[in-house]
């Protein structure tokens, strides 16, 4: 499983939520290319470097391949999955382009307080981590953003919309590229302008919000995408 070895601060600290450390460890490694495209994942060595059983590692890599960060065959186990192509990401954009601006302005008009409850949760640990070391933090800054726009598509009130970008969110995540201190707060920014948009109940706003967060995204993306590949 590649020459990187385990170390005292792979040690994760046992706790109610083992199987969402070591995920957002694994997360954080991909997205790093510290375990490169096609690597073999033994859940055995993994364990042992994380210094946790393999219940809450096998856990974590069967989230990361329903989220197809990772595979799985039939004898060969888990590895790395490979980078998508630009073109990938382009059409990936293209989609949500089309469906997340409009998502966003149906949630300024139909998400319930408990949805904006939880939206407003997302949006302030979001920031939590703009006051700290972005770098350090990079894997959560990560699920948070998916975890953002997946609760904006739920709370559009359109079951097959929030369906639909559910799978678009999961793709986003192969694209493992680091979030910079500079990018991680431009990335907050955007998120809590958005969220302001639909706690005003302005549906013009917030459309117009998604899609500058999206075209900001999508060339942000773009060049590390092509040289990766």
């Amino acid at each position: 499983m590649g020459d990187w070895t385990a170390s005292a601060d792979d040690l994760i600290v046992q706790g109610p939520s083992l199987g969402d450390a070591v995920y957002e460890r694994l997360v954080d490694d991909l997205i790093a290319l510290k375990i490169p495209p096609g690597e073999r994942l033994s859940v055995d060595k993994l364990a042992r470097r994380f210094g946790v059983s393999q219940t809450p590692t096998r856990a974590a890599l069967i989230r990361l391949e329903a989220e197809g960060l990772v595979v799985k065959k039939h004898l060969t186990g888990y590895s790395v999955a490979p980078l998508p192509s630009v073109a990938r990401l382009e059409s990936i954009f293209e989609m949500r382009a089309l469906v997340e601006p409009r998502s966003a302005a149906r949630a300024a008009e139909h998400a319930t307080p408990g949805q904006l409850a939880v939206l407003k949760e997302i949006a302030a640990e979001m920031q939590s981590l703009s006051r700290e070391d972005i770098d350090a933090h990079c894997a959560r800054l990560v699920v948070l953003d998916s975890r953002f726009h997946t609760a904006i598509a739920e709370a559009c009130g359109n079951d097959l919309i929030a369906e639909t970008l559910g799978r678009l969110f999961t793709q986003m995540h192969i694209f493992r590229l680091r979030y910079h201190a500079n990018v991680g707060h431009a990335v907050i920014e955007e998120h809590v302008g958005i969220l302001e948009a639909i706690i005003d109940r302005d549906p013009p706003r917030a459309e117009a919000a998604m899609l500058a967060h999206l075209e900001a995204a999508r060339e942000r993306l773009e060049p590390h995408v092509r040289h990766a590949v």
